[in-house]
């Protein structure tokens, strides 16, 4: 946004790459550099061996009354405390790196009040469950407390520049979005995954291209599904899935500061999967089970600003998910956003502005159920677009919307400032449950402070969060004799709070 890069990235395929540390920044920006994120502890020249430690991280969260909060990895939904810890090196053997940086969860996971518990009408519990059918989105995340390491931000590669292949549990991210994005962000915990990726972009002299693409594992929460309703239902198969996916970026030579996108994932059963080329690249096939979407994101140096959309198309392949929905199976979303820096009498020092929206809402109808099934949802694999549990795109989840706007102080790597989101939760339930009573939206306000500081070696970043939430678990009591517009407002309070320390070697 300050006109500082000439690498031509799109910082839409993230994480960067950091085996190509030099990624043409500004030398007196020199702290945005990742050689500023990594330590050279040994090297040889003539073996061509370099070792690198990397930082180590503490991240913590707290929440007083029901879970909240995402783009959060391998942490889990819960009420109570939580840590994350990571550390690791990374190594570059001639053609081939190794980058171990394993991250250890541990959670209270307190017991709370979840949907099916509630008081809430039945006729909303009936649609919960229908909704858990048809994906592993459990509200609470077993019961007691919760530990488990994973190998988090790990990898193992070739490197023959321009491309590298590995195999990786790195969490990725697809698109231009900040604070969500359709297909890939780092909601859930990393997966297995193979990648042969670009590591740099590419000059094809009408532009740069970026791209990559992904064959993994996703495997389930192992958390049954929590109803009280009796509806018949045939048990999800206990099997994980294959996923394959691939983002495309491109930078126009004739356009400096645009760069145009599509990305594109496929899931399937294990045991369903066939074993042809098409099935292991599932993007050359027309099934059921994929999502696309397309994007742009315009960088307006001068202006110090940027805008950028993203719109998917569910449950269609490529070759037809640019089409108007015309079956019930398709369904749409889409992510609007626009930042902009306001330069204050320091250089270095802004005012930042940014706001954002998302939509994974199917569109409004007279029938709503012929509008596509709800994003992230799968019924024929039934534990729907997640990795343990977590949703792998949007961390509002499954047809949910949210509106945010934030202004902050920044300098460099220091940030104070406010924010406001309201979260629209699981409207698609919502409407799926009964149609009647317009008064039972569970809508969720966050009021936001954040504040980061970087010390010497030390990194800081912390954010506090009241959440009022309207209508939680769609609840309203209303006596048998009250007016309409008289009821119990069944809302709830929650204090989210985030506290991570970063030391860099």
């Amino acid at each position: 946004m300050l006109g500082n890069d000439h690498s031509n990235s799109s910082y839409m395929i993230r994480p960067l790459n950091i085996s190509g540390l030099n990624l043409g920044l500004d030398p007196d920006s020199a702290e945005y550099s990742l050689n500023n994120f990594s330590k050279l502890i040994y090297g040889n020249q003539k073996k061509k061996i370099e070792v690198y430690a990397l930082p180590v991280t503490l991240n913590q969260q707290f929440n007083s009354h029901h879970p909240y909060g995402f783009n959060d990895g391998s942490m889990i939904q819960a009420r109570g405390y939580q840590m994350q810890v990571s550390a690791g090196i990374f190594a570059k053997v001639g053609l081939f790196s190794v980058q171990f940086r394993p991250e250890f969860v541990a959670a209270e996971n307190k017991n709370f009040t979840t949907l099916q518990e509630s008081n809430t009408a039945s006729e909303f519990k009936n649609g919960n469950f229908k909704h858990q059918v048809q994906i592993d989105y459990p509200e609470r995340y077993g019961r007691g407390g919760y530990t488990r390491a994973f190998w988090g931000q790990s990898s193992i590669r070739l490197n023959i520049d321009p491309i590298s292949f590995g195999l990786s549990t790195e969490n990725l991210w697809w698109g231009p979005g900040v604070r969500n994005s359709l297909l890939m962000s780092n909601t859930a915990p990393g997966f297995k995954h193979l990648t042969l990726n670009t590591t740099r972009p590419v000059n094809i002299k009408i532009g740069h291209i970026e791209a990559q693409i992904v064959a993994g594992r996703l495997d389930q929460s192992g958390i049954p599904i929590d109803s009280s309703a009796v509806i018949a239902t045939t048990p999800k198969p206990d099997d994980w899935r294959y996923f394959s996916g691939f983002i495309l970026t491109y930078q126009p030579k004739w356009v400096p500061n645009l760069f145009l996108g599509i990305d594109h994932s496929y899931i399937v059963d294990h045991e369903s999967m066939r074993h042809g080329l098409t099935d292991y690249l599932g993007f050359l096939q027309k099934r059921q089970g994929q999502y696309t979407s397309f994007f742009a994101r315009y960088v307006m140096p001068e202006s110090k600003a940027e805008a950028y959309i993203q719109y998917g198309r569910n449950n269609q392949s490529i070759y037809d998910a640019a089409d108007v929905p015309n079956r019930v199976e398709h369904a749409r979303a889409y992510i609007v956003g626009f930042r902009k820096l306001i330069p204050l009498r320091s250089r270095d020092e802004f005012i930042q502005l940014g706001v954002e929206f998302t939509q994974l809402e199917k569109p409004l109808s007279p029938n709503r159920g012929d509008n596509g099934i709800t994003w992230y949802n799968d019924y024929q694999s039934r534990d729907g677009y997640t990795q343990l549990g977590q949703v792998m795109g949007a961390g509002i989840g499954p047809g949910s919307n949210l509106q945010s706007l934030d202004v902050a102080w920044v300098k460099g790597l220091k940030k104070i400032g406010l924010g406001i989101e309201r979260t629209l939760q699981n409207n698609d339930m919502f409407y799926d449950s009964q149609t009647t009573d317009g008064r039972r939206h569970w809508v969720d306000m966050a009021f936001i402070g954040k504040f980061n500081w970087a010390y010497n070696q030390l990194i800081f970043s912390s954010q506090i969060a009241y959440i009022h939430s309207f209508n939680y678990h769609y609840g309203l009591i209303q006596a048998a004799d009250a007016p309409v517009w008289v009821w119990d407002h069944q809302d709830a309070n929650n204090l989210h709070a985030q506290v991570g320390v970063m030391y860099k070697f």
